[in-house]
């Protein structure tokens, strides 16, 4: 009896197990770190979902939609989370992704109107350094300065593509001017943002391409105020990061259960002090404090999505063509 009770036990406890259904989402390596959201926010789905949440970390933004397109429709992946609107374009143009339907009350600096992809937190790019030195105030005065400086690769980190596009926007037709005078201040290239930023707080460089926001995580984190980002008179890049659904996916439902779950309080909540970024829709509780000291873009850069691919090859160009050199 004992056997059989034991064994009836056994054959319960893997029926629940299968039945639990499993929901993959792709992101990107900071993401799944345990200083990052997903931690928090597989926590919080899984308590409302009954569904294993499975992070599956992929380089750098832009490595996943190239992951993505490797794969095709026999991926894994129910979601891909950390996308941006550099991408969005060239992401639809898998037709691998399916439309979400999803509505939300966005507090973004643009009005949303794409059906597809879910915008969950927002920021724009910038140059952080210490305190102690004393910032070029655009890129012109950068490359005229002595100042090294950690930048990503723009073919597989959505920072390094925001770059080429951010010096694009700025200076137009100049750009290759731009960048050619910049050549000499890159210590190195690397393939995503940790690697970037930790060399950067290693001493490797004087300044690295991040995020206006990053300084609020010395500040909160770490009660550290040794941080801060350059202000460019030019205007700053903005990068809105999206997530959107697979239209292969044998998780439908629970995909679209996730991506409005992305958009709720408990997980846009968690978003400012783990992801170092806006939320897309501001907190009940609003922002912590610290991120009211951040600098303030004048201006806002931002490139119409569709416009994106035609002028990424183009920029990606100028941008190797100084580099090379």
């Amino acid at each position: 009896m004992k056997y059989l009770t034991l064994a009836a036990g056994v054959l319960g406890a893997s029926a629940a197990w299968a039945e639990t259904p499993e929901l993959t989402v792709y992101t990107y390596d900071s993401f799944v770190t345990e200083w990052g959201p997903g931690p928090a926010i597989e926590e919080g789905f899984e308590a409302e979902c009954g569904c294993d949440l499975k992070f599956v970390g992929m380089g750098d933004g832009a490595a996943l939609l190239a992951r993505l397109k490797l794969e095709g429709a026999r991926s894994d992946a129910d979601i891909v989370l950390g996308l941006d609107t550099s991408l969005v374009a060239a992401a639809k143009e898998t037709e691998l992704f399916a439309p979400s339907g999803l509505q939300a009350d966005y507090d973004l600096p643009i009005t949303w109107e794409d059906d597809v992809f879910v915008p969950y937190d927002w920021g724009y790019f910038a140059f952080v350094h210490g305190t102690d030195l004393s910032a070029p105030t655009d890129f012109k005065a950068l490359a005229e300065s002595d100042l090294k400086i950690v930048i990503q690769d723009p073919r597989s980190s959505t920072p390094g593509l925001g770059l080429l596009m951010w010096v694009k926007t700025a200076y137009g037709d100049e750009a290759p001017e731009v960048w050619a005078g910049l050549a000499d201040n890159v210590v190195t290239v690397t393939k995503g943002w940790s690697e970037a930023y930790g060399l950067f707080l290693e001493g490797e460089a004087d300044m690295v391409l991040s995020y206006t926001t990053s300084p609020a995580y010395h500040l909160i984190a770490e009660e550290d105020d040794s941080k801060t980002a350059a202000l460019f008179d030019e205007g700053h890049y903005m990068q809105i990061e999206v997530a959107g659904k697979l239209a292969g996916s044998d998780q439908p439902e629970l995909a679209d259960q996730f991506l409005q779950y992305l958009v709720s309080n408990a997980a846009q909540s968690v978003l400012p002090t783990t992801n170092w970024m806006y939320p897309a829709v501001t907190p009940e509780g609003g922002l912590p404090e610290g991120f009211d000291g951040m600098i303030q873009p004048g201006k806002a850069l931002l490139v119409p999505n569709a416009e994106v691919p035609a002028l990424r090859e183009e920029a990606l160009n100028e941008w190797l063509t100084a580099l090379s050199r």
